[in-house]
């Protein structure tokens, strides 16, 4: 039957998932209570300063980044709303928007990153210790 052989790529996509969550939740939980981020906003931070140019097109932030345009963009507003990023319009090119990290992010981010490579370091070894990942 059908349905038989494709149990074992459907159980790989459900443990992909499941480390999906588990790994997304645990990033939440810390970067939250250790820095007052999300996981969300730490990833539009951590993409920000990985990019090392003055400022980075909105677009080519969304490419990386799993959120809808809308809800990116609310996102970016809170960070400007918090000091983090500041938002600009191209000159050359009034459609295109520029994001960059002020000091503030950079500081910030600079906190979190521990955090954040540590909680993918023991999510995942914890992972491969059951087979996932």
């Amino acid at each position: 039957m059908a349905a038989d052989a494709d149990r074992p790529l459907v159980c790989e996509w459900r443990d992909m998932l499941s480390l999906h969550a588990r790994t997304w939740g645990a990033l939440e939980r810390e970067l939250n209570e250790r820095h007052g981020l999300g996981a969300s906003e730490f990833e539009v931070l951590d993409r920000l300063i990985e990019t090392d140019k003055p400022d980075c097109r909105v677009q080519e932030l969304s490419a990386g980044i799993h959120l809808s345009q809308s809800a990116l963009s609310r996102l970016i507003a809170r960070l400007e709303r918090d000091g983090l990023v500041t938002r600009g319009m191209c000159p050359d090119d009034r459609r295109n928007i520029f994001v960059s990290p002020t000091e503030a992010g950079r500081a910030l981010h600079a906190e979190a990153v521990g955090t954040h490579r540590a909680v993918l370091g023991a999510v995942f070894a914890a992972g491969r210790s059951v087979g996932i990942g």
